[in-house]
């Protein structure tokens, strides 16, 4: 019987093929209390499987093809970290002693308070790398029960296999690297879950979030992934399969000639040049951004340097050496590194929260960003002049998140003098032209935006935060997520605004939102006046593609057009003329 499934759409393309079901590691575990002379024999057992794991990883990081996506070699060190961490090991060992639990009981019930950390946290990458926790707990459950964590039976190599799951560990996708597979589809996860992540950098279409995928799909099934709209059809019935075998076709071709794009320059039918930036979270993520033709690195989220530690934040040094790998592997292109974005609402340990970060009751609202920077000054001045000497090594720039204020701005700009004034002191170089710029992501900050424009030398625009501000919606709450619009004409005049009035000022601006990478936005966001883009390694070639076909001279009257409209039917039907200028 055919049916369909809704998900979210995370790589873009189809997939045709037979599923292939992976069943989840189960964390219904045994429950006992051990005698008091059995506990060291516990945490032994628990060493053992810790260690285990340890090889697994060990092997798969090894085994890693040279031409394998950036991101999987960086997904497999995170798991080695978060095994090693000391809110998973000590205190699982501290619940075996002190509670004289089985070493499975300590260990879930120690997954599930950090669980709880992480579904208080407001933004949505960090709040799914939750996902990483779970995956880590159940290959240690698995070595503790003497499983393989194998992906057993995938050897007979099936030409159209779509891997269906309830969730993907990167370390377990990594095992299908000599199969060929065509497509993902998961219960769980997001825009930014590692499954998500990962299938972009292979150019995988994939659907997560298709609830109940795992238990409605049968092993076997003929199913169609539509990675463009999150659709799942399961045994379609054949006018629909021979329908998406057509699109899939022109979809391979198109892509063929997409990779011809690659190095040639970015400019529109009228001549003007377009810079595509690449937006990454770990430094070795600026090879998948040089491989893409990105011409830098729009934005580098620095959170999760700051995620894998017990009771201390990163040392200046291990900063620093992050920092100039980046700049370093973009061979002198430039590399935007975003201050520390986490506070109240984003717990900073690895494992979801430090007893000194309490959760805050409206955390999208609380001291997060450069509101909690500014509470420590300590710690950001350690970032600041670990970006600083990072900025020998290559074309670096600051970029300030979450500015709202003029005391704000002034303060930040005096933290970083004083980082300057310390290096100086310490006789340690630092480019001191670095330039400085804020993230546009409150209403506050674009309506105020000269305060911005006379003491910053550039702006990028955070879409997802601004919209999300603007209308007042929590895009990660499913009750109210609908009503997340980057289309609603507020949204699209605090943009335009914002563009109109830095071009005046002669200050540069980007947009690094998902709005950026939106092939369907592009030529919105040129009419608009934006010159430079920044987004996912994956999405430059298509938005690419847009930007060569656009003359800004022809988008003028439409983009006017969407601007003066505010009924919605009027804003679709102005954006369709949009597309055919």
């Amino acid at each position: 019987m055919s049916f369909t499934l809704h998900g979210i759409p995370v790589s873009r393309g189809i997939a045709i093929g037979r599923a292939y079901l992976i069943a989840p590691a189960a964390l219904d575990v045994d429950h006992y209390l051990i005698e008091p002379t059995q506990i060291e024999g516990e945490v032994e057992r628990f060493r053992a499987a810790q260690q285990h794991v340890h090889r697994e990883l060990d092997t798969l990081r090894a085994d890693l093809a040279a031409d394998a996506p950036s991101e999987m070699g960086a997904f497999i060190n995170v798991h080695s970290m978060i095994l090693n961490d000391a809110m998973l090991v000590q205190e699982t060992i501290d619940l075996i002693r002190t509670r004289r639990y089985n070493v499975e009981w300590a260990l879930t019930e120690q997954l599930e308070r950090l669980s709880r950390h992480f579904d208080d946290i407001e933004d949505e990458y960090l709040r799914e790398r939750k996902a990483d926790i779970e995956q880590v707990v159940e290959r240690v459950l698995k070595a503790l029960a003497g499983a393989s964590t194998a992906l057993n039976g995938v050897h007979g190599a099936c030409d159209e296999m779509i891997v269906v799951a309830h969730d993907i560990a990167p370390a377990d996708m990594m095992q299908f690297k000599t199969q060929t597979f065509q497509g993902f589809v998961t219960d769980l996860g997001g825009r930014t879950s590692h499954t998500a992540i990962v299938a972009r950098s292979l150019g995988i279409p994939a659907a997560v979030g298709v609830q109940h995928a795992s238990a409605l799909i049968r092993q076997d099934d003929l199913i169609i992934v539509d990675g463009d709209h999150g659709i799942v059809i399961v045994d379609p019935a054949p006018i629909v399969l021979e329908e998406y075998s057509y699109r899939q076709s022109e979809k391979a071709l198109e892509q063929r000639k997409l990779q011809r794009l690659k190095f040639s320059p970015t400019q529109t039918l009228c001549g003007t040049r377009i810079e595509l930036c690449a937006n990454i979270e770990l430094p070795d993520d600026a090879r998948a951004a040089v491989d893409s033709g990105a011409t830098g690195v729009g934005l580098f989220r620095t959170e999760f340097l700051f995620m894998n530690h017990k009771d201390r934040l990163p040392e200046e040094e291990e900063q620093f050496a992050a920092y100039r790998r980046a700049a370093e592997l973009m061979n002198g292109l430039p590399v935007t590194i975003r201050t520390i974005d986490v506070g109240a609402d984003k717990p900073l340990d690895s494992m979801g929260g430090g007893d000194g970060y309490e959760t805050a009751a409206n955390p999208a609202l609380g001291l997060r960003a450069i509101r909690w920077s500014l509470s420590e000054p300590q710690m950001f001045l350690t970032q600041l002049r670990a970006i600083l000497r990072a900025s020998v090594f290559g074309t670096v720039k600051i970029l300030i998140p979450m500015l709202a204020h003029a005391q704000e701005i002034d303060q930040t700009l005096d933290l970083i003098r004083e980082a300057k004034r310390q290096l100086d002191d310490a006789g340690i170089a630092y480019d001191p032209n670095i330039q400085v710029g804020a993230m546009i992501e409150i209403p506050a900050a674009a309506i105020a935006l000269p305060l911005f424009l006379k003491r910053l030398d550039f702006l990028s625009i955070g879409t997802n935060d601004l919209i999300q501000y603007t209308l007042a919606i929590d895009r990660a709450d499913n009750a109210v997520a609908h009503l997340y619009d980057p289309l609603h004409p507020a949204v699209l005049h605090l943009i335009a605004f914002t563009l109109r009035e830095a071009k005046r000022a002669g200050v540069p601006v980007s947009v690094c939102g998902e709005m950026a990478g939106d092939p369907a936005l592009t030529r919105l966001l040129l009419g608009m006046g934006l010159t430079e883009f920044s987004m996912h390694p994956s999405q430059i070639l298509v938005v690419k593609q847009e930007v060569l076909r656009s003359h800004l001279k022809t988008l003028e009257k439409p983009v006017a057009d969407v601007l003066a409209s505010f009924e919605p039917e009027e804003v679709q039907a102005a954006l369709k003329l949009v597309a055919l200028a």
